[in-house]
């Protein structure tokens, strides 16, 4: 390419999983591709802002760790979930204090359900902190997110990859799962039958954007894992560390996306 394209980074949804995103973000700045713009789902959305707010991969996936996330919510006594999310603002307002997506260092899009219409809703302007939570409000665990007189749920519902925001602005779109199934020979309970149903559903959901693609990312067998094995963090960011050098190396034209020169590779954790 003879001038630098616009490179859109369109990351999934996936729980703890979404870890897995961090490793691809601590590649990509490895090998000196800049994303012009990010959108996400769920937790795609919430490793997508923390990126595009400037904080280093790193640093995301110890704040992630360290932070006693659930310490943030409080019961909901209604048939509409069995948490409220709107305490988490607390602590979003930590690190995002402006609360504005025009204060971010990069434009971010992320994608919630109305779930009165029945429809994807992207946000990317306007305040921040609200949106964020409305596109990982996961139905039935968590009360939906008030705004805009709309009834927001998990954005993953509808969209799990959404690089809709990416269209038409960027020149080259990157998607990013974090949800790859292995197969599995026992289905050993009812949980851990809903849970395979429950990724064969998101995954339908991201397989029908994959064309839309330029490159996809997939680290194997990432499935596994619980929605939140908090755990297992160490080896999800290493898993999408490893596979964003493998898809590089098995695709030279990502040599064209390189903004500047690669970074010295540094310890991986």
């Amino acid at each position: 390419m003879s001038s630098k394209p616009k490179i859109g980074l369109a990351l999934s949804g996936g729980g703890v999983r979404g870890i897995s995103h961090l490793g691809v973000l601590k590649a990509l700045n490895e090998l000196g591709i800049t994303p012009s713009k990010v959108s996400g789902s769920s937790a795609g959305a919430i490793a997508g802002a923390m990126y595009c707010q400037g904080y280093h991969p790193e640093e995301v996936m110890k704040i992630i760790v360290e932070t006693n996330y659930f310490r943030f919510m409080r019961p909901a006594i209604s048939w509409k979930g069995i948490l409220k999310m709107e305490s988490l603002a607390d602590l979003y307002k930590i690190y995002f204090p402006h609360d504005d997506f025009s204060k971010l260092k990069t434009p971010l899009a992320v994608a919630a359900t109305d779930i009165r219409k029945g429809k994807v809703v992207y946000f990317d302007e306007g305040e921040l902190i609200k949106p964020i939570m409305a596109s990982s409000c996961i139905p039935g665990m968590f009360a939906p997110i008030h705004l805009e007189n709309k009834y927001l749920v998990d954005g993953g519902v509808l969209n799990n990859l959404p690089v809709e925001p990416l269209e038409g602005i960027c020149d080259v779109v990157i998607g990013v799962n974090c949800n790859h199934l292995p197969e599995e020979s026992n289905i050993r309970n009812m949980k851990n039958l809903i849970e395979r149903s429950v990724i064969m559903t998101m995954n339908f959901n991201v397989y029908s954007r994959k064309s839309k693609c330029d490159y996809f990312i997939e680290a194997p067998g990432l499935g596994k894992y619980g929605v939140f094995d908090i755990k297992k963090a160490p080896e999800l960011f290493q898993a999408g560390y490893d596979q964003t050098m493998k898809v590089f190396e098995e695709n030279p034209s990502m040599q064209d996306l390189i903004s500047k020169p690669k970074k010295e590779k540094t310890e991986t954790l």
